[in-house]
């Protein structure tokens, strides 16, 4: 087995190409001209792109997949260097096979890891946040000029997918903690947007998280982070610290903040002066908080405000972050990957912000939130958090927990997740299934309301179905924006 990844012209094989962070790096490595081949179980739009990129894609996973490369070098064995995630088990027939023929077997972040080293890693860290400051800062940094490789956990229109492959020395990636697999990345610049426990099917406790980020904190040059987190503030003490308080004495700081349907207004101080007023066209103080970030990556580099201010407001967002689905009957459906008892504050937060101004019937827009809890070990261990989470909606509705692959030691039903969260809001039912929630959203919703669905998983399957229901029904002359 080899020790080093090679970029030398070996073949590529992804078992399990289609998730979002292996497919970006089969991108990169294919937009290389290096061969590259992956299975999944599903096939999608993104291995669609794989395969128009030149990568080999089978829609099984089984041990003669590997058989490809002999044949494909004139029945010359080459072996693959075979790329594999924390989601593919032991047990899978491909890995099984990899093993048995000696295949060199990497995990997704030594491959990251690898191009990194190659050029000036920018590493996006945090438990909340990753996929959307790693969005603003690749795509200010493109729009501004320093046309850098962009890896990352969503897909973003400005470069049609998940991955884009610059010419400058500089990286931008999301650094997962998830399974700790961050400390293998040397930064030039690292960021760490927050740190909660997120991941109890890894981490035992927050210190053992903390501990995973001050590793990560060694290998990076410079460390920038949000002293708007109590952990970040005072057990990691980043070197350039960005923040929305107008005392916390930042370095980067966003003040006379402005919220508005549309977006976000702030004014930004760069260590004591003020550079001017800038515009995120995205909801929530949270979004706020991860474009100060990017702003402070981009000063980093040189970039100017003034180009900061032409090109933040054009930025789209990037996909399952409050992505609006549709508007069919005066009724929003929107999107979002929030699975953690912050993150859902934060979208529904961002939601009454969207709500503003009343219906012509003189009723309140009503915010109606879906959610899928996503793993056992999350939904048993943060319970509590979730109960109080869902403030910020009118009516809620939960389904059955989506496992992850988990098993259920905690003996956790989606039923009692429910029941938490109705002590504090009483409207709160639960569906059980898929089609459950689906049927009962094609019938109950009404002009006006706002539908949020909440998931990591697949709940998000059913928005098409759901919004068909309303598709039909005459839409008013201007849409909610």
């Amino acid at each position: 087995m080899l020790n080093s990844v090679d970029f030398s012209g070996r073949p590529f094989h992804f078992i399990g190409v289609g998730g979002i962070g292996m497919s970006a790096l089969a991108h990169v490595l294919a937009s290389r001209g290096l061969p590259v081949s992956g299975s999944d179980l599903r096939l999608s739009p993104i291995t669609d792109r794989l395969e128009k990129m030149g990568a080999h894609i089978f829609n099984q996973q089984q041990a003669e997949n590997l058989a490809f490369f002999a044949q494909r070098n004139n029945h010359v064995a080459k072996l693959p260097q075979v790329v594999c995630s924390t989601a593919i088990g032991k047990n899978n027939a491909e890995y099984k096979e990899a093993i048995a023929i000696g295949c060199p077997i990497f995990h997704r972040s030594d491959i990251l890891a690898a191009l990194m080293n190659e050029r000036k890693g920018i590493a996006i860290a945090g438990t909340h946040g990753k996929t959307t400051t790693s969005s603003i800062v690749g795509y200010l940094l493109l729009k501004c000029g320093v046309d850098p490789t962009i890896i990352i956990g969503g897909e973003v229109s400005a470069w049609s997918g998940n991955a884009y492959v610059g010419q400058s020395d500089y990286v931008v990636a999301e650094a997962d903690e998830s399974d700790g697999s961050l400390v293998k990345l040397s930064s030039h610049i690292g960021v760490i947007t927050n740190i909660e426990l997120d991941h109890p099917d890894h981490y035992s406790n927050l210190d053992q998280v903390v501990d995973i980020f001050d590793r990560f904190v060694s290998e990076c040059e410079t460390v920038i982070g949000s002293i708007d987190c109590p952990t970040v503030r005072d057990r990691i003490k980043p070197a350039i610290s960005y923040s929305l308080e107008a005392d916390s004495g930042a370095d980067y700081i966003a003040t006379n903040i402005t919220e508005v349907a549309t977006g976000t207004s702030a004014d930004i101080i760069e260590r004591g002066q003020t550079l001017g007023r800038i515009t995120v066209p995205l909801l929530g103080l949270h979004n706020l908080s991860n474009a100060l970030a990017a702003i402070a990556v981009a000063r980093q580099l040189s970039v100017s405000f003034e180009q900061l201010v032409t090109h933040m407001p054009n930025f789209q967002g990037a996909r399952r972050r409050f992505e609006h689905r549709g508007f069919y009957n005066d009724i929003l459906f929107i999107d979002d990957y929030a699975h953690h008892p912050s993150e859902v504050k934060a979208t529904l937060a961002a939601a009454q912000i969207q709500r503003s101004g009343k219906l012509p019937s003189g009723r309140d827009r009503q915010v109606v939130a879906v959610f899928q809890p996503h793993r056992y070990s999350r939904a048993s261990t943060l319970l509590d958090e979730f109960a109080t989470a869902f403030e910020g909606a009118d009516r809620i509705i939960v389904t059955d927990i989506y496992s992850a692959g988990e098993t259920n030691t905690a003996n956790i039903t989606g039923e009692q997740v429910m029941r938490a969260i109705a002590q504090y809001q009483p409207n709160t039912e639960y569906q059980a299934t898929l089609e459950a929630v689906k049927a009962v959203l094609q019938t109950s919703l009404v002009p006006g309301d706002i539908v949020i669905f909440l998931t990591a998983g697949n709940l998000n399957q059913v928005i098409p179905d759901v919004m068909e229901a309303y598709q039909n029904v005459a839409q008013p002359e201007a849409a909610l924006t």
